[in-house]
C-alpha cells in the first residue's frame, strides 16, 4: 500500500510539472506585420509588434536585432532603454515608442533610413527564461526622377542615344519606348553600384533611320511602381550624315569610272571606232572599272558589316569614325591606283612594238562599212 501511495504521489508531481511547463509555453505569442514594410530612403521607418493576448510588458525585456541576437538595434530592459548596448550604426537613430506598452504593444522608430537598413528585423519579448519573437521584413526604396538623355553625333551606323539615371534602389526596370508606348529593344544596358549601394543605370539605343522620331527613356521601381521618364525628339537632320557620306563615296567612285573610260578612249581613239572585240580598249576599261568597283565595295562592306566593338563600349564611336575615314582613304587610294594602272596599261599598249604597222584607218573604215551595209 505504501509503495502504491508513493507511486501515485510521484505521478502527481510529474503531471504538475508538465502542466506548469505547458502553461509557461503558452504565456504569450508575438505578432506584427505579415508582409514587407516599405521604407523610403532618407525617411523614417516604424516597426510595430505586440503580445497576444494583450498584457503588461513594462517589466519584460524587449529586443530588436538584425542578424545577431547580441547586436541589438534597440534594447529595452528593466523599464528603461539600454542605449549603451546598441550597435554603432543605429546609435541616436532609433526610438522605442512605449505609449501602449501596458497592452504589450511597442513600436520601433528608425530615423534617416539608409540602404543598409534593408532586410529582416527580429522583435523579441522575454520574461524570465521564456521568450517569443516576430520577424518583419523591411524593403528600402529609392527613386530619382532626374533622367538624362544624351544624343551622340550621327555616324554611318545611325544615331546613338544614351539614357542615364542614378540613385535607385532596388535595381529599377529600364527600357526605351516609342511614341505609341511600345518597347524598343535596347542596344545595350548596364548598371553599377556606388559606396551607398544605390544603382546607377545606363541604357543605349542605336537608331539607324528616322522611324523613331520621339523616344522615351523609362525607369520604374519594382516595389512601388513609381516611374521616372524623359523624352527626346530626333529630327531628320540627325540622319542626313549617312546620305552625305554615301554621296562622297559615290563621287569618288564616279571619278574613278570616268578616269578609266576617258583614258581608254583618249589614248586609243582610232581603236574605239566600231570595235566590239574583246581586246578593244574601251572593253578593257570597263572590265578594269568593274573589277575596281567590286574590290572597293567588298572592302567597305566588310569593314561596315563586321561587328568589332559593341554599342555599349566607350570606343564604339571611335571605331565608326575610324571606319568612315578608312573607307574614304581606301576609295581615294583605289581611284589613284586604278587611274595610274589604267593609264600605264593603255600607254604601254600604244607602243610601236606592241602593234605592227598597218593601215588602221582603212581596215577600220572597211569594217565600219561592212557593219553599216549589214544594217
Amino acid at each position: 500500500m505504501g509503495s502504491t501511495g508513493l507511486y501515485f504521489y510521484g505521478h502527481c508531481v510529474v503531471m504538475f510539472l508538465l502542466q506548469m511547463n505547458t502553461a509557461n509555453s503558452e504565456l504569450f505569442t508575438v505578432t506584427g506585420s505579415d508582409g514587407p514594410v516599405l521604407a523610403s530612403l532618407g525617411g523614417n521607418l516604424e516597426l510595430s509588434c505586440q503580445l497576444s493576448p494583450p498584457q503588461q510588458a513594462q517589466h519584460m525585456e524587449i529586443r530588436w536585432f538584425r542578424n545577431l541576437y547580441r547586436e541589438p538595434v534597440h534594447l529595452y530592459r528593466d523599464g528603461k532603454d539600454m542605449f549603451g548596448e546598441i550597435i554603432s550604426k543605429y546609435v541616436e537613430r532609433t526610438e522605442l515608442l512605449k505609449d501602449a506598452i501596458g497592452e504589450g504593444k511597442v513600436t520601433l522608430r528608425i530615423y534617416n533610413v539608409t540602404v543598409d537598413d534593408d532586410g529582416f528585423y527580429h522583435c523579441v519579448f522575454k520574461e524570465g527564461d521564456f521568450y517569443e519573437e516576430h520577424i518583419t521584413e523591411v524593403k528600402v526604396t529609392a527613386i530619382n526622377l532626374r533622367v538624362q538623355i544624351h544624343v551622340h553625333p550621327p555616324n554611318t551606323k545611325g544615331v546613338i542615344v544614351e539614357c542615364h539615371s542614378g540613385g535607385w534602389f532596388p535595381r529599377p526596370l529600364m527600357e526605351w519606348r516609342d511614341s505609341r508606348g511600345e518597347v524598343i529593344p535596347a542596344a545595350s544596358k548596364s548598371h553599377s553600384q556606388g559606396g551607398d549601394r544605390l544603382f546607377n543605370m545606363k541604357i543605349s539605343l542605336l537608331i539607324s533611320d528616322s522611324s523613331f522620331q520621339k523616344i522615351t527613356c523609362c525607369l520604374q521601381n519594382p516595389l512601388t511602381g513609381q516611374e521616372g521618364r524623359t523624352s527626346v525628339i530626333l529630327s531628320d537632320a540627325f540622319f542626313s550624315w549617312n546620305i552625305i557620306w554615301k554621296m562622297i563615296l559615290g563621287i569618288i567612285l564616279f571619278v574613278m569610272v570616268l578616269s578609266i573610260l576617258v583614258s581608254s578612249f583618249l589614248l586609243h581613239p582610232e581603236h574605239n571606232r566600231c570595235r566590239c572585240t574583246c581586246d578593244a580598249p574601251w572593253v578593257t576599261g570597263i572590265l578594269i572599272m568593274i573589277f575596281s568597283v567590286v574590290i572597293v565595295i567588298s572592302i567597305m562592306g566588310y569593314l561596315h558589316l563586321k561587328q568589332r566593338v559593341p554599342v555599349s563600349d566607350a570606343h564604339f564611336e571611335l571605331d565608326i569614325l575610324w571606319v568612315e575615314d578608312l573607307s574614304v582613304i581606301l576609295c581615294s587610294l583605289m581611284v589613284s591606283a586604278t587611274m595610274l594602272i589604267s593609264y600605264t596599261y593603255f600607254k604601254l599598249r600604244d607602243l610601236p612594238h606592241n602593234h605592227p604597222q598597218r593601215d588602221f584607218s582603212a581596215t577600220d573604215g572597211n569594217r565600219c562599212k561592212r557593219t553599216t551595209s549589214k544594217h
